[in-house]
């Protein structure tokens, strides 16, 4: 059912559960100053839009459920989220496929725009537009498209997101709602199957999953107050790796990380 809300937080706390449908897991502040962030949400027949703007840097766990993928793009006007310790430009999209998890960070005033939509929705209507068996990028995967392409992608998805914050209307009408979710997956078939595909390397993706493994470790004990070595072991990694992963990752050391964790578990107790 075609809907949507548009909301203004004060506290991140509120704007961590709102995220909840954007498959945030977790979300850390990571500076001073008064938060604030807007985030719009609009949800078509079968494709989800989100946009938001956000003034203090901070660090989220993102999840992708099972038959979806989720697509990432700047937005403009100012810094664009970093996935995976990879930072995106005004050319460039990330698509995550279903049960990925990766980091999403911000270092400071950002704004960031996202897609859902079914795995298997993608795949068809890839295969009916180009043609040929398409594939559906599986691994967190960044995309540097085409300016025509990437422009098109990114104006079908603004006109979604401005009709919703113009009109501070809750509802697209059907009609419109499919002929916006037509336009978009086109848009977006087209660019990936004419983009290029720029690989991680095999020593960033093990930095992202020393990372992963971290942040799972610090949830899975929450009361333990587990020391970077005895970390480092239970991990199996070397103080040099960890560190790295985190500061590439997370935009900080693992014992910085650590700190400002355990103090937000003590503010939300």
């Amino acid at each position: 059912m075609p809907g949507s809300v548009t909301a203004v937080f004060g506290e991140a706390e509120d704007f961590a559960a709102a995220l909840r449908a954007e498959g945030v897991l977790s979300l850390l502040v990571t500076g001073a100053g008064e938060f604030r962030a807007q985030l719009t949400q609009i949800a078509l027949n079968q494709l989800r839009l989100s946009a938001a703007e956000e003034r203090l840097p901070r660090i989220a766990l993102v999840a992708v459920p099972a038959d979806t993928i989720l697509v990432s793009l700047a937005r403009g006007g100012a810094s664009a989220p970093i996935w995976g310790g990879v930072q995106l430009r005004a050319g460039e999209i990330m698509t995550l496929g279903e049960r990925q998890h990766l980091h999403m960070r911000t270092d400071g005033p950002c704004r960031w725009g996202s897609i859902w939509l079914p795995a298997a929705e993608l795949q068809r209507y890839g295969s009916a537009l180009t043609g040929a068996d398409f594939a559906l990028p599986s691994a967190a995967r960044l995309w540097r498209l085409r300016p025509a392409m990437i422009r098109r992608l990114r104006h079908f998805h603004s006109a979604g997101i401005e009709a919703i914050e113009r009109r501070s209307s809750a509802f697209i009408g059907g009609e419109t709602a499919h002929g916006l979710e037509q336009q978009l997956i086109e848009a977006l078939v087209e660019g990936l199957a004419n983009g290029s595909a720029i690989e991680a390397e095999p020593a960033t993706c093990k930095r992202r999953d020393i990372a992963l493994r971290f942040e799972a470790l610090l949830h899975a004990e929450p009361e333990r107050c587990l020391r970077i070595a005895e970390i480092r072991t239970m991990l199996g990694v070397s103080a040099r790796a960890l560190r790295t992963a985190c500061e590439e990752q997370l935009g900080m050391g693992p014992l910085a990380y650590v700190r400002s964790w355990r103090m937000q578990q003590m503010h939300d107790v």
